[in-house]
Parts: structure tokens; C-alpha cells; sequence
């Protein structure tokens, strides 16, 4: 390109995204995912590409800041290739023949030792010096203000160490932590304002937040979107703005970042188009390979700078002795979402065996399977889930969907950090627009299965709170079955489904509503190895999985009574 050699910077990006994509620089899949990315996004006539203001704010990060710990300390602020790659995309694409810039959003996912976080706080300031003179407002953002104080004390150090610190005000209260300076010109009157906040996720804060620049860091722990989606709020006034989140992976599948991270996932892929987004995902592309070192390098942008290569060797063997800190090893240095052990189901087993299978619903309606029903009638304010379940062949395949009332919807999708609007959009579930659940919408659902072509033998159903279900399903000529809630009787339909689990016989249609359901499944086994199952916890919901249990049932009960030619149910 006519631009090599214009700017110092140049060639070693795109040195380092050719040599990912070549494969004489070590990366994952995401990793080549986004560099290939960012070569189309240079040929794309909507962006033009700017790598001076790229350059600038390298620049400013290079010659402004030090490392404040560690070996590094006292140091300059020298970016490694990955994070002068991240800067040339962020700062370098604007809309075409505009001055907007094309990111405002960014998701770093990196494991620790990478030095994620000075890099974080280095690229908030260096965005917020820039554009100082429209009046710049950066927020540090942590779960706990203990996190985001880290950030924060890069920058405090660093402007202590200045030339010219008295032009700052630093604040280290306990309820103000920020950094604020005003530029004037010689007459008095203010040319520039840069103010740079820590602060705590706290998504019931009262505070009225506007910002152009935030980075939320250490998303894993944030236990509601809301604590992330409350900064992007606080950037709608501003054309020129952005907003990254950075983490390491954790160990709950259902929590706002694990589902942002496999949203990131099919941006990367072109499944899910999302233009304003910036990505970069670093880590392991097989875990179970642990001990190798290329899955390390892979996973570790800094392997061999700040990650020492000889102590996450001896970390990993670790880890292959001592079975009590694999699960943390890869998370934090092979970036790997693990298996919350308090649940009963692996997630990676299940979102295995569901990623198999691809059926729609008009090829299974055409398919020669008997299908069962499951209701779950939970509270009628509160979800409901239905179920069909089916076998073809040696797969186990259920079809499901939820129910509620609209009215609890806001409410429970707030203070449950549900998505049930999400599940709505996908058609997962149903909105009831009443203050209770309508069990017309529960009976319509499976009369729309039945209309497909769907061969519905029965349905089971649970007996508390079924009365109304019942009678409306049988005016719809339905025959149903009252399914027993006892453990022990629902111990083979559970043990069927786990078996279909583990052999990757299951297929749920990629629904993520019954995905969340399952993952929040606790159980136990009693003496006699029957299996009493729950939901994890109190705010979690597992109804979707509880009618496929029943619909199991019903299926295993359809098959004994077949094999025992007593053909009065058929």
C-alpha cells in the first residue's frame, strides 16, 4: 500500500496481522478471525482508512506514560505488536468521508499477565487526551471499585511523575477517585478538559453518567448486563465515542459475558453482522490439549514478554497432577470458560452435541418420530415452559418453549438478569399479555406443532397449578398424563437425557432459553443413585428443562407400554 513507510508503526501491524494469518505467528482462531477482518475492512469503500490518528495516540501512550510495577517499572509505556493492532483498528477506520469514527465498541478478551488492564487504562487516556479540546469525561469501570482502582492507579503514577503535575487534580476519596485538568489559552478561556473517574459497577446507581470514553473491566464478574449496558447509555450524546470491555474468561455460562463472548464469536464468523464492533478473543482453541505449549501461545498475545513461557509449562503440569486448579488455570491462562461445578451438566458437552444437529422444525415435522408433551405449569406469574420430545434414530431431539407474563418480563428480565426479550426476538418465547399466565398461549403453541405435522401421542403435565391447562388442552383434543414430580419417578427421564448428553445424542434446536435452563440445573444423587435435581440458585429459572423431563418421561412410558402391546395409548 502507498502508505508503508509513511508512519513508524505501519509496518509492524500489518507484519503482525499477515504473520497471523500466515501462521508464522502463533494464534487462535479468533485471532486470525479478526486479522482477516481487518484486511477486508481495508478494501471496504464504506471506511476509509486514517492510521496518522492511530499513530497519535500510540504517541501519546509511548511518550507519555511509564510502567508503574514490576520489572517494567519506570519504564516507557512501549506497546507490544497485539496492542498497537487493537489501536490501528480503534483509531484508524472512519465512516467514509465523514469524521466519525467507525468503532464504538470494543471486547478484549485476554487471559491474565498480559498486561490487559495498564493497556486498557494507557488507551482510555490517550482517547480522552485527544479529543480534549470538545471536552473529554473517561470512566474506569470495575465490578467492585477495588478493580477499577487499578486501573486508575496507572494513571494517578503517571501523572505524578509528569513534568507538570500541579496542572492535574487528583482526588483519592472515598467517594471521589478521579483525575481532572483544564487547558486554557492565553487569554483565560478554556481550550480543552480531560476528566478521567473510577467507579463500581453498580447497576442500581442513582448517579446520572455521561461519558465518551469507559472501559468496563473485568466483565466476567458483573452479574447483570445492565452494570455493563448503563455506560453504553451514558454515551448516546456523543458521535465520537467507545466503549471496551476486557476480561478473562469465568466459569458461569449463563452471565452477561459468556453470551457477549459467543455473540463476539459469530461477528468474527459473518453470522451476525455488526459493524461497530470491534473484537479481539485470545485463547486456547483446544483445552483439553493443555499441556501443549502452542495452545499457550495461542492463547497469550505477550507469551514470552509478560507471560513466561517456562512458568505456564510448570503451571500446566500443575494442573495435569492436581485436578483442584485445572479449572483455574484454564480460565485465567488459557482463557477458556470452565464448568461451574455447583451445576450438574457440562456445557461444552451439551452445546457440543446440540452443535451436530441442524434440523428445522419443518424437517423434523416430516420425519417419522412420535413426539411427547411436557408442561412445566410453574406459578402463572412467573415461566412457564413446554416441551415436545422425540427420538430419531439414536438422537433424543426437544422442541421447546417458554411462557410469561408480560408484566413480569421487565421485571424479571431487570432483577434476574433474564434475557427474556432475547428469547422473545428468536421466537423462544412466549409474552402473555396478561398479569398471569395464559394457558391459551401454552395449548396454541402445541396445536401450532400439531398443524406443522408434528405426531403428538400425548401430553404430560405437572399437576400443581394444571387445572385450567388441562381442561383447555382437552378441548383441544389433546390426551394429556399427569407426570408425578416425585424424584424417583423422574430419575429415568433424567438419566436419559444425561446419557443422550454424554453420547452427543441431544439436540434442543439451539434454543438458548432452554441452554440457559439446563445450564442452571443443581442435582444429587441419593444411596439408591435415584437423582434429585433444582435450580442452582433461588433467581435462576430451569422450567424449559423440567418439561423436557417430563416429555422424556412420557416417551420412556410410550415405549414400554408399545413393547408390552398394550397399543390403547396409540
Amino acid at each position: 500500500m502507498e502508505m508503508e513507510g509513511k508512519y513508524k508503526n505501519y509496518e509492524v501491524v500489518f507484519g503482525y496481522a499477515q504473520g497471523i494469518i500466515d501462521g508464522t505467528i502463533i494464534a487462535n482462531e479468533d485471532r486470525v478471525l479478526a486479522c482477516k477482518r481487518f484486511f477486508r475492512d481495508l478494501k471496504n469503500p464504506d471506511y476509509d482508512f486514517r492510521p496518522q490518528v492511530a499513530e497519535y495516540i500510540i504517541f501519546l501512550i509511548e511518550n507519555t506514560l511509564v510502567h508503574v510495577k514490576g520489572k517494567m517499572k519506570g519504564k516507557p509505556f512501549l506497546l507490544l505488536p497485539w496492542e498497537k493492532f487493537i489501536i490501528y483498528n480503534l483509531a484508524g477506520f472512519w465512516l467514509h468521508g465523514t469524521e466519525k469514527r467507525r468503532f464504538r465498541e470494543a471486547f478484549i478478551f485476554v487471559p491474565r499477565k498480559n498486561g490487559k488492564t495498564p493497556f486498557a487504562a494507557a488507551l482510555m487516556w490517550a482517547f480522552g487526551m485527544m479529543d480534549r479540546q470538545y471536552g473529554s469525561t473517561v470512566y474506569l469501570v470495575g465490578n467492585a471499585l477495588k478493580q477499577a482502582l487499578e486501573s486508575f492507579t496507572v494513571l494517578v503514577k503517571n501523572v505524578r511523575s509528569m513534568g507538570n503535575p500541579g496542572a492535574y487534580k487528583i482526588h483519592e476519596s472515598q467517594n471521589d477517585h478521579s483525575i481532572e485538568r483544564v487547558w486554557r489559552d492565553s487569554t483565560g478561556k478554556e481550550t480543552g478538559f480531560l476528566s478521567v473517574q473510577a467507579l463500581a459497577a453498580n447497576p442500581d446507581s442513582q448517579d446520572s453518567f455521561n461519558c465518551n470514553y469507559a472501559v468496563c473491566d473485568e466483565i466476567h464478574a458483573y452479574k447483570k448486563a445492565k452494570q455493563y449496558t448503563l455506560f453504553k447509555e451514558a454515551m448516546i450524546a456523543y458521535e465520537n465515542k467507545l466503549l471496551i470491555g476486557i476480561t478473562t474468561a469465568g466459569d458461569n455460562t449463563n452471565s452477561f459475558c459468556f453470551k457477549r463472548l459467543n455473540y463476539c464469536k459469530q461477528v468474527l464468523r459473518q453470522e451476525c453482522p455488526d459493524e461497530q464492533y470491534f473484537i479481539w478473543i485470545c485463547q486456547a482453541d483446544n483445552p483439553d490439549d493443555y499441556t501443549n505449549p502452542i495452545e499457550h501461545e495461542k492463547a497469550n498475545p505477550s507469551y514470552g514478554v509478560t507471560v513466561n513461557s517456562k512458568e505456564i509449562e510448570e503451571n500446566a503440569i500443575q494442573a495435569q497432577n492436581d485436578p483442584s486448579v485445572r479449572a483455574d488455570f484454564l480460565a485465567k491462562q488459557l482463557n477458556v470458560y470452565v464448568h461451574n461445578t455447583k451445576t450438574y451438566f457440562d456445557m461444552a458437552l451439551v452445546t457440543a452435541s446440540d452443535g451436530q444437529y441442524n434440523w428445522t422444525l419443518d424437517e423434523l415435522a416430516k420425519l417419522p418420530i412420535k413426539w411427547y408433551g411436557g408442561a412445566d405449569l410453574s406459578k402463572m406469574y412467573d415461566l412457564t415452559g413446554a416441551a415436545l420430545h422425540g427420538q430419531y434414530g439414536d438422537v433424543h431431539i426437544v422442541i421447546s418453549h417458554g411462557f410469561i407474563p408480560v408484566t413480569q418480563a421487565y421485571k424479571k428480565a431487570d432483577e434476574d438478569n433474564i434475557p427474556l426479550f432475547y428469547w422473545k426476538d428468536n421466537g423462544w418465547l412466549t409474552l402473555c399479555n396478561d398479569e398471569v399466565i395464559d394457558y391459551n398461549d401454552v395449548v396454541n403453541w402445541y396445536i401450532s406443532l400439531k398443524e406443522m405435522g408434528f405426531k403428538i401421542k400425548w401430553i404430560g403435565y405437572d399437576r400443581r397449578y394444571s387445572r385450567e391447562f388441562v381442561k383447555l388442552a382437552k378441548a383441544k383434543g389433546f390426551r394429556v398424563r399427569d407426570q408425578s414430580q416425585r424424584y424417583v419417578e423422574k430419575t429415568e427421564s433424567f438419566r436419559e437425557i444425561e446419557n443422550a448428553i454424554r453420547k452427543g445424542n441431544y439436540y434442543y434446536l439451539h434454543n438458548q432459553a432452554f441452554e440457559y435452563c439446563i445450564g442452571n440445573v443443581f442435582a444429587v444423587e441419593d444411596s439408591d443413585e435415584f437423582v434429585r435435581f433444582r435450580k442452582v440458585e433461588d433467581h435462576l429459572r430451569i422450567d424449559l428443562f423440567d418439561a423436557d423431563v417430563i416429555a422424556c418421561k412420557q416417551m420412556l412410558i410410550g415405549e414400554e407400554r408399545a413393547s408390552a402391546g398394550k397399543g390403547w395409548w396409540d
